[in-house]
């Protein structure tokens, strides 16, 4: 039997039991829809994924992009699946109808996005990338720029791209240095990008590339970065298109994701590399932010999906392994089990399980804050709705990439001898997840991120919040007849993150920042764990409601209250070291000087 990449009765439980993403018909922006379209959406990105990008996976990681002459060749297949995947839909799916787009909330299109990630990263990055670039467009983009470049975009016969990083800088985007000089009604730019994914192919007519630069004169640090759209080929004067004096030098040759060519971009070596401001002069970062947030909720999105096929291959697997016998039968000649059987075997299937699907919760409860800070009914609604996503959003993009790359590990484990051998798939996932804890900001700038901006949001408000919609699921499992230890257990751990987030946030505001920051990825740790118990109690709940009512299905409700009390019992109070080192703050690292290594 292939791969299922996504566990579909799982994906329905979260999306409607848990967080009932069903209602988000009801507001007026999507009442074009229901469940009925919302699931026939999900189900043809399902088949595209199962019949069309999952048997191409293989083919594209063993034969990665190449440069010939200047310019990048994919592999042949990339040249089959991008106009379908186009003539589907995916790249609009989201965006209002007005702008060609099918108006679908981003809950509804991240769960079906889930499968295309999970049966071909690589295929699916050019559609996130060029979905992303032009949501740039259409929120910031003159009317002129709108007109011209966003059709293109949408429709897939232009790609996009995201072009920040630059050789001298890597994440400090602050040390920019691409130079824009204005000249007529175009800015003249000048430098070099570097890990451009998808900065040139030859699957499309042109690569839209949103480029981060300065115009002359502006101030340093990141007050003076602005945001230009800089085409591969331009608008000619015969209404053709030419060269924009944008080449590529060089390939990036990555471990995983191979298929999407990560490049080298030159641009203006010869003076005429022309760009076209989008939003405003020395706004470029925060513009551009809009796209990073969303990138960031993919990349999350992608941690799961590659986490999700590996498991259900680990589970296929143990099922069929047959190996050893238990541990009580003696007997030599008696028949072997398969591997499931083994009591450390379940040990790493339930935390795959705990890992994969506390992280698919976690994604979608992400986007379904992202629909209603856009289209809840009432401006507070919204404020709140912004507040919770601006406070998920590190934790969605880092969680599903570190503990991700745990669980794809297991399943490498599992597989044992076989899961280290490149003739089965384990071994490139695990290769395609580590990317994820790198790509959009790595994990130590998501724990700065969040511990020293996202945190104290509005005063404290967003963790308030959070305290709110945990207290709530604690009131909803104790109606459902959730454990009352599991429910205790989250309530304490999330008393504990308070009064630490405050004492820290003291630090801070009495000048020490440094001793604030010291532990923020340990603080990202312990505060991503609190949030998936949270998530895990919702679905716990959610199942014991289920199996009251006599509906669903009883042994995936029997699982979800496993891997539940898995988390909550034995995930969550690990917790306890993790607050103890960030309240004491240990500072052997801080201490440690260079050439003491």
């Amino acid at each position: 039997m292939a791969n299922p990449l996504v566990d579909d009765r799982g994906l329905s439980f979260v999306l409607y039991d848990v967080l009932g993403a069903a209602d988000l018909a009801r507001l007026p922006h999507f009442a074009d829809h229901g469940r009925e379209t919302f699931d026939a959406w999900i189900d043809l990105c399902r088949r595209f994924s199962r019949d069309v990008l999952y048997p191409a996976y293989r083919p594209l990681d063993e034969d990665p992009p190449v440069l010939v002459g200047g310019a990048v060749k994919v592999h042949p297949l990339l040249r089959e699946i991008w106009p379908r995947m186009c003539e589907l839909g995916v790249i609009a799916a989201s965006r209002p109808f007005e702008v060609g787009g099918q108006q679908i909330p981003a809950t509804i299109a991240l769960a079906a996005n889930l499968y295309l990630m999970a049966g071909n990263c690589a295929a699916y990055g050019f559609a996130g990338l060029t979905s992303g670039a032009a949501h740039l467009v259409e929120a910031f983009g003159s009317p002129a720029l709108r007109e011209r470049w966003l059709a293109p975009l949408h429709e897939g016969r232009f790609a996009g791209t995201m072009a920040l990083t630059e050789p001298q800088a890597g994440s400090s985007l602050s040390d920019v240095r691409t130079r824009a000089t204005p000249s007529d009604d175009h800015f003249l730019l000048s430098g070099s990008k570097i890990f451009i994914s998808g900065g040139d192919q030859d699957i499309t007519e042109n690569v839209v590339h949103m480029v981060l630069a300065r115009i002359d004169g502006a101030p340093p640090g990141t007050k003076g970065v602005s945001l230009f759209l800089v085409p591969k080929l331009r608008l000619a004067e015969d209404g053709g298109f030419e060269g924009n004096d944008v080449s590529v030098p060089g390939l990036v040759h990555k471990i995983g994701w191979r298929g999407l060519p990560s490049v080298i971009l030159a641009l203006g070596e010869s003076g005429d590399c022309r760009g076209w401001l989008v939003g405003e002069p020395g706004r470029g970062l925060a513009h551009m932010f809009q796209m990073m947030n969303e990138a960031r909720i993919m990349v999350g999105a992608n941690g799961v999906a590659t986490a999700s096929v590996a498991y259900l291959e680990s589970i296929a697997y143990a099922k069929d392994r047959p190996q050893g016998r238990s541990v009580t039968d003696r007997n030599p000649l008696s028949p072997q089990v398969p591997i499931v059987e083994h009591a450390d075997v379940r040990r790493m299937l339930l935390r795959q399980k705990a890992i994969v699907e506390g992280g698919l919760a976690l994604v979608l409860q992400a986007a379904l804050q992202a629909d209603l800070a856009a289209h809840a009914p009432t401006p507070e609604k919204r404020r709140r709705a912004q507040l919770l996503l601006d406070l998920l959003t590190p934790v969605a993009k880092s969680f599903p990439a570190e503990k991700g790359f745990e669980s794809n590990a297991l399943a490498i484990q599992i597989h044992g001898g076989y899961g280290y051998s490149s003739e089965y798939l384990p071994e490139t996932w695990l290769r395609d997840q580590k990317l994820n804890s790198i790509h959009e900001g790595t994990t130590g700038i998501q724990g700065m991120d969040l511990l020293g901006r996202k945190v104290m949001a509005d005063g404290g408000g967003a963790l308030s919040i959070l305290g709110e919609e945990v207290a709530s699921a604690c009131a909803r499992a104790a109606r459902a007849g959730v454990d009352p230890l599991w429910i205790e257990a989250l309530g304490r751990a999330t008393a504990d993150v308070g009064a630490l987030t405050m004492e820290l946030a003291g630090r801070g505001m009495g000048g020490d920042v440094d001793a604030m920051l010291l532990h923020s990825s340990d603080y990202l740790e312990l505060f991503s764990t609190v949030v998936v118990a949270w998530l895990w109690l919702l679905q716990a709940a959610a199942a014991k409601e289920a199996l009251a009512e006599a509906r669903g299905h009883p042994d995936m409700l029997q699982g979800k209250l496993a891997a539940a009390a898995y988390w909550l019992r034995f995930e969550l109070p690990r917790i306890g070291p993790l607050v103890a080192t960030c309240r004491e703050g240990e500072d052997s690292y801080a201490r440690v000087r260079p050439e003491w290594f």
